[in-house]
């Protein structure tokens, strides 16, 4: 997304542990918007205390389907009960993204998208499956929208760069402002 906008960049992965921050605040009754925040958050921030040079972006993405948060799935099986559950609901992809610069905050966002998926029948499910692969594990709810995925819904209603894991238009006007790209 960032490449296809014009920008050149650097990637590091953000050395947190993304499971116990989820696991503490979940134990602790946290809305699905403050986990994503979080997670967000704390991947910009430690990148940018080791690159304090650096204008880093953080992003996260949280499924919540009638309460309950969803991860990506480990394996083809444990992503078909994902898109089993998901069947026919309507569920939220919340999109939390964030700006750190000399190891501070430096801006911050919260992106909701809900999706309505299609009540699509087992053989279609295995289709589905049989079509994407191992793909299937790379999102939170098993589909690339921007793909075969798009096939699976009825209705939605949101950003669609949220939708995809970045709300990506008000991560631009924040970055013009912060003047690290062109205004």
């Amino acid at each position: 997304m960032l490449r296809a906008a014009g920008l050149s960049f650097d990637t590091a992965p953000a050395d947190i542990d993304e499971g116990a921050i989820k696991a503490a605040m979940s134990a602790d009754d946290a809305e699905a918007e403050d986990i994503a925040m979080a997670l967000a958050r704390d991947k910009a921030g430690e990148i940018s205390r080791r690159r304090p040079e650096a204008a880093v972006i953080g992003a996260d993405q949280i499924l919540r389907c009638e309460g309950e948060l969803f991860d990506k799935a480990t394996d083809v099986p444990a992503a078909r009960r994902i898109l089993q559950h998901l069947r026919g609901r309507r569920h939220e992809l919340i999109c939390a993204a964030c700006v750190c610069r000399n190891g501070a905050l430096a801006w911050r966002y919260l992106s909701v998208a809900r999706l309505t998926m299609r009540d699509f029948s087992d053989a279609y499910l295995d289709w589905y499956l049989g079509q994407v692969g191992e793909a299937v594990l790379w999102s939170v709810g098993g589909y690339q929208i921007e793909g075969l995925g798009a096939q699976l819904f009825d209705q939605v209603d949101g950003d669609h760069f949220t939708i995809l894991g970045l709300p990506l238009l008000p991560l631009l006007g924040r970055l013009r402002e912060l003047g690290v790209i062109e205004d």
